[in-house]
């Protein structure tokens, strides 16, 4: 891996680096990939799916991302919001 991506090497055109295009790109079409999600996360971006995850976290609350893609943005905020209520009402107790 290049110091560039290492760093997140960020691009002056779109205000996001290599390496968050790349995750946007993956998020984009990940089921095409052979066996486990995480271990193509770990192939492709050499870092635990832990790791993975905060750095998405991060990248869909970026403008920058929105912009990028927004139909794949917006849906990964849903998905996001929506395991968020789960856990929410879990935690409370509450049905659904």
């Amino acid at each position: 891996m290049n110091a560039a991506h290492e760093q997140g090497h960020t691009s002056t055109t779109t205000g996001l680096s290599d390496r968050d295009r790349e995750i946007i790109a993956f998020e984009r079409q990940w089921w095409k990939y052979a066996g486990a999600k995480e271990q193509a996360i770990r192939e492709l971006f050499d870092m635990s799916a832990t790791r993975y995850y905060q750095v998405l976290n991060t990248l869909i609350d970026n403008p920058a991302a929105l912009e990028a893609d927004p139909m794949l943005i917006k849906r990964l905020r849903r998905l996001r919001a929506s395991r968020q209520r789960a856990r929410s009402a879990k935690r409370l107790g509450i049905q659904l």
